[in-house]
Formats: structure tokens, C-alpha cells, sequence
């Protein structure tokens, strides 16, 4: 089971204790949404350098060219 840990600053007093199923069901949406987010990101990363790449290709480089603009 997953625990959460809660810090009171003022007095120093640490506890913990197990998520409850709503903190639990929101863990996995945030990790479902940040996996999602995380992909698209990537993808649109990988979209760019494509697409900068196909358009020095068309000024005649090749692709060790291109690589070394970018070093």
C-alpha cells in the first residue's frame, strides 16, 4: 500500500499513513495524465526534428551536415 507522509513544519511532528482510495484514485489519474502528457511531448519533440531535418535536406545537406550544425 502507498503512504503519505504529512510534516507539520511548526511543531516538527512527522505522519504517516496510507492514502485513502480517493488520494489512491488520484495518484493513478496524475500518473495516467502525466504518462499521456509525457508521450504527446515526445512525439511532438521527435515531430520537430523531423521536420527540421527534411528541410535542410532539401538545401542539399546530408545528414552528417546537419549534425554538425546542431553540435
Amino acid at each position: 500500500m502507498t503512504t503519505a507522509i504529512e510534516v507539520n513544519c511548526a511543531t516538527g511532528e512527522i505522519v504517516e499513513r496510507q492514502l485513502n482510495a480517493t488520494e489512491l484514485a488520484q495518484r493513478e489519474a496524475d500518473a495516467t495524465a502525466y504518462a499521456e502528457q509525457k508521450a504527446a511531448d515526445d512525439k511532438a519533440a521527435a515531430d520537430k526534428v523531423a521536420a527540421r531535418d527534411a528541410a535542410l535536406s532539401k538545401l542539399g545537406l546530408t545528414a552528417d551536415e546537419i549534425a554538425a550544425i546542431f553540435e
